[in-house]
């Protein structure tokens, strides 16, 4: 692709208001004070109407790139004498070329000598050299561009620049964090960082902490943000600071995270992220269905659970993750007394796998650590409550950006069981001669106990390998924790439930089995009883059938990002990361601190 100059996308658009063209300019068009009207001439405020006319096709022009392009075309009809290109250079004082796909920022620039502002955003510049930038120049705007590097911009910054946009670019090494010093922006008031992949928070801080005018901070959307210090070490660190992203700080605000800058004792970039899964509802009733198509001889269970991928940390911090990311076991759900020892059992088997695995999904890439995790299995009830909570530590703050910004994937699996008799498994069925034989001699030595009807009813039932079946997706947007939500709460809408393709062939099967024995035996009877029993089907028919309507199968999800809101809430176990005891003195003593100052 061909490279596009600033100066060329300027200079078009100054031609584009054809200052020496009617109604503009000194042309044959124009009255003069000692020439006789004509009828082909116009006078001075008759040529500003067609400017000013909203009728008029000179209206229609696009002023947007700068303010003062209007007011240069009306002077070009007040005083056309006075447009020289020395005059026409130095007249700009604000550009905003906004997706117009500069790509070069060249030294044409220099020639508007009064140039102030400077809107570029939105473009596809890769490098800001200083040497091409007036001197002039106070506010700076290359938000969404391709910058990936600050080097460059500081070998001769602007000294009067007062507002620097840097937002949605590549920017967050090192290098980029030491060219925003006091060094190089003394007069910086506004600067604005949202959605960088700046991930060294303390870094950072000390840097901009040396920026004399800073007054209003925007870093919104980078990954350090995830972190449960973030606003509050910023707060604390730069107390300079009169607005952070949406925040205006005053003195409670400060004092909330008043000492946290003084912490030296803690890992302050390691994000915890809690995923709680509550109450499943929606779905049918497959077991009153399948008891009406299987023998009860070998009964069928179903249970369902939850599964779901979420970001952990690296290899070397597997120990930690599987401590910290425990099932909740004290998770119950609606069902009878008698599957209450059965459902405990299932609870203590879903533990989480939290083993680092490939995932072949094609919603997320790039991730080297997954975790796969499994709620408990729940037997059917029309309100299932998995009560399910895991919390996932995570250092790598700019894979979790990613992983936020793409999404959590559920997925609703039933678990099928089929259960039959352990004598069909080990003897097989028998032929109908030795069954007969059997029956003839179990008659006379029929048992009058209760104890051996209770066996011979209560067979000894075998399982076979469960049968996982996928039910349903759903996809939830978690991008707004990224922009600075802290949590996300939502209910998850899998759709509606497919019936089971072999169950209706079954049904169908059976109901067509059982129309043609009631149409043979009704052939046989007498006219009479087939017409009462007719007149009975008929009633039974004339009813009209309503089918229940089906709901969506839903679950209740919550994401919540963990955030210190005060500096006390350091010593918390669920929010504490790395704690000696010398950082437990230091934190007791800044909440003695602050209760004294209430």
């Amino acid at each position: 692709m061909s490279s596009k100059s600033l100066s060329a996308v300027l200079e078009k658009r100054i031609q584009r208001l054809c200052l020496s063209d009617f109604p503009c300019g000194s042309g044959s068009w124009r009255e003069t004070k000692d020439g006789p009207e004509r009828a082909e001439t116009e006078s001075r405020d008759a040529l500003l109407d067609l400017l000013d006319c909203p009728r008029s096709p000179w209206w229609l022009d696009d002023y947007s790139w700068s303010p003062q392009a209007k007011e240069l075309r009306r002077l070009a009809v007040i005083h056309p004498e006075r447009l020289t290109a020395k005059f026409i250079y130095s007249f700009f004082t604000s550009f905003c070329i906004v997706n117009k796909n500069v790509s070069v920022i060249d030294g044409g620039l220099l020639k508007f000598r009064k140039l102030e502002k400077l809107d570029l955003s939105c473009n596809v510049i890769s490098e800001i050299p200083a040497e091409s930038l007036p001197s002039t120049l106070k506010i700076l705007e290359l938000r969404a561009n391709c910058l990936s590097s600050l080097c460059s911009l500081t070998e001769r910054p602007p000294p009067q620049l007062q507002y620097l946009g840097l937002s949605s670019n590549r920017l967050g090494s090192h290098k980029d964090i030491s060219c925003l010093t006091g060094r190089y922006w003394p007069q910086l008031v506004t600067l604005e960082l949202n959605d960088c992949e700046f991930e060294d928070q303390q870094a950072l801080l000390n840097a901009l902490s040396s920026l004399p005018s800073l007054k209003m901070l925007m870093l919104k959307g980078n990954p350090f943000t995830l972190a449960p210090s973030y606003p509050g070490l910023a707060v604390d660190c730069l107390p300079q600071l009169a607005c952070l992203d949406t925040l205006w700080l005053f003195p409670k605000e400060r004092s909330r995270f008043r000492g946290l800058a003084s912490v030296r004792d803690v890992t302050m970039d390691v994000a915890s992220v809690t995923v709680s899964l509550g109450r499943l509802r929606g779905i049918p009733d497959v077991l009153t269905s399948e008891m009406k198509t299987t023998s009860p001889v070998a009964p069928v269970s179903y249970k369902y659970f939850i599964t779901y991928q979420f970001l952990c940390s690296s290899a070397s911090d597997k120990t930690k993750l599987n401590s910290e990311s425990q099932p909740d076991t004290t998770s119950t759900a609606h069902v009878p007394e008698a599957d209450a020892d059965q459902q405990q059992t299932n609870q203590e088997q879903s533990k989480p796998d939290t083993g680092a695995f490939t995932l072949h999904d094609e919603t997320y890439t790039g991730f080297q650590h997954l975790s796969q995790h499994s709620t408990a299995r729940m037997m059917w009830s029309k309100e299932m409550d998995f009560n399910d909570k895991q919390t996932y530590t995570v250092s790598s703050l700019g894979q979790l950006k990613k992983f936020l910004n793409e999404g959590l994937d559920l997925r609703l699996e039933e678990e099928k069981v089929l259960s039959c008799p352990a004598a069909f498994k080990k003897e097989g069925k028998p032929s109908r001669p030795e069954k007969e034989k059997k029956t003839k001699e179990e008659i006379p030595a029929k048992s009058t106990s209760t104890k051996d009807k209770i066996s011979k009813s209560a067979p000894e039932l075998v399982q076979d390998p469960p049968i996982s079946a996928i039910l349903g997706s759903a996809h939830v947007p978690l991008h707004s924790m990224v922009q600075g939500s802290q949590k996300v709460n939502v209910l998850c809408d899998f759709g509606l439930l497919q019936k089971d393709l072999g169950m209706e062939i079954m049904e169908k099967k059976k109901e067509d089995e059982e129309s043609k024995q009631t149409g043979g035996s009704g052939a046989k009877k007498s006219t009479a009883t087939s017409k009462g029993k007719g007149n009975e089907d008929a009633d039974v028919q004339s009813e009209p059938s309503t089918p229940a309507r089906q709901e969506p199968v839903t679950v209740e999800l919550c994401v919540e990002l963990k955030r210190w809101q005060t500096a006390s809430d350091m010593l918390q176990p669920s929010l504490q990361l790395t704690a000696t005891p010398k950082f437990k003195k230091k934190v007791l003593k800044l909440v003695k601190r602050q209760t004294e100052t209430k």
